[in-house]
């Protein structure tokens, strides 16, 4: 059959069945993803991997009921070289033309000051710190600015340059090209609009509002403790069915785009923004699932947490933490081979995870007791592994129960 098969699946669990596909060997790392009109997203399989895809068997490990089936696409599935390589190419033939026509000439230190990687939200693309930082670009004006955005497909140009210390996280970020700074950006079929000079946007927890898409949160009052621009509050309500989120944040800019953020999605009349410090919110015996999304700990927020759950049945905390896991000794085996070095570079992870849970479950469930005055269990459901910041150093959440005795 002609064509490249693929695994059709729902777009909210569709970072799961990758995920499956790739422990198994199935996936086409070489060919990127495609997403289609109808919602749901095509998975690239090898096709020598075919004949032995048990649908049934993928289904129950991500314990999904929706769509997964094969299909062949039609499309042409675009490499991820080749796109790497189109959008490239294209920004340095501009670029070249530019120079030439102020008489200088293009060198491969110009080259590598260009950028590789950048976000784009609508018609505006941030570019990222540390390109374009040789003084030749200065001589270019702002004849330069739009030579970079119609080599990117943008209309718009802002420059992030680093986070501010400000307790918000809030970007430092220079509008390059364009009369206004707010944009908007599309996950998994929820809007989010921000201005992205005062409000950051985690394109890396992608997953993790996937994930939460995919919670059956019906019936179910669920606080976020720390909701930014309606990162895991918009999942929760559009994609998980809460009956009611309370919203908790204290930096002004994230509460405009939030409120923005519930009207656009149409949930606003289900979610409660409480603004200031989440210490000081009165709320108390409220809570099914209690999201605590905050790295690199949402420490300070677990007493909180721990206030918010109702006392005669409890519920779910999610608790965000990064993970530091020791670097593998490996000076006592030179000839150790770069797979068994990873294998146990994953193991070393795995159990600093493990060992963070167990010590997190024990600490939530003595802070149960002092608030309410009687004993409480934990039970570990969950770890997930978000991304890595560094070699050993990883966002994970822990997915808690927490039931009265």
């Amino acid at each position: 059959m002609d064509g490249v098969p693929c695994l059709r699946v729902s777009q909210c669990h569709a970072q799961e069945f990758r995920k499956c596909l790739q422990s198994r060997g199935a996936l086409d790392l070489s060919l990127c993803l495609l997403k289609e009109s109808d919602g749901t997203v095509l998975l690239p399989i090898l096709p020598s991997c075919l004949s032995q895809l048990d649908l049934q068997s993928l289904r129950s490990t991500v314990a999904s009921d929706n769509t997964c089936e094969i299909v062949w696409s039609q499309s042409p599935l675009q490499s991820k070289k080749e796109r790497g390589k189109a959008s490239g190419s294209k920004l340095e033939k501009i670029l070249q033309e530019l120079l030439e026509s102020h008489g200088e000439r293009w060198t491969e230190e110009l080259k590598g000051d260009i950028p590789r990687s950048f976000q784009k939200h609508g018609d505006l693309v941030l570019l990222r710190d540390g390109c374009f930082s040789l003084p030749l670009w200065k001589k270019m004006d702002q004849q330069l600015w739009g030579a970079v955005a119609k080599g990117l497909g943008a209309k718009r140009l802002a420059k992030m340059s680093r986070i501010s210390r400000d307790g918000f996280r809030s970007p430092v970020v220079t509008m390059l090209l364009g009369e206004h700074s707010w944009v908007r950006h599309v996950d998994n079929g929820i809007q989010y609009e921000f201005d992205v000079t005062k409000c950051m946007f985690s394109a890396g927890n992608i997953t993790e509002k996937l994930r939460v898409a995919g919670f059956d949160c019906r019936g179910e009052t669920v606080v976020d403790l720390y909701a930014g621009i309606g990162y895991f509050t918009l999942p929760c309500l559009v994609h998980a069915r809460a009956s009611h989120v309370h919203a908790c944040e204290w930096n002004p800019d994230a509460i405009e785009a939030l409120q923005k953020n519930l009207e656009a999605n149409g949930v606003s009349d289900r979610c409660t923004i409480h603004r200031g410090d989440n210490r000081q919110l009165q709320l108390c015996d409220i809570a099914d699932r209690v999201n605590l999304g905050l790295i690199p700990s949402s420490e300070d927020g677990w007493p909180v947490a721990c206030r918010l759950l109702k006392r005669t049945t409890g519920g779910i905390l999610h608790i965000h933490q990064n993970v530091t896991s020791p670097l593998p000794n490996t000076a006592a085996i030179p000839a150790i081979n770069d797979a068994t070095q990873r294998a146990s570079g994953k193991k070393a992870d795995r159990e600093a995870w493990e060992a963070w849970a167990n010590d997190t479950a024990d600490r939530i469930s003595s802070l149960l007791k002092d608030i309410s005055g009687a004993w409480w269990k934990t039970n570990i459901q969950h770890i997930e592994h978000v991304k890595s910041y560094a070699p050993h150093v990883h966002h994970v959440v822990l997915d808690l129960e927490c039931r009265p005795s």
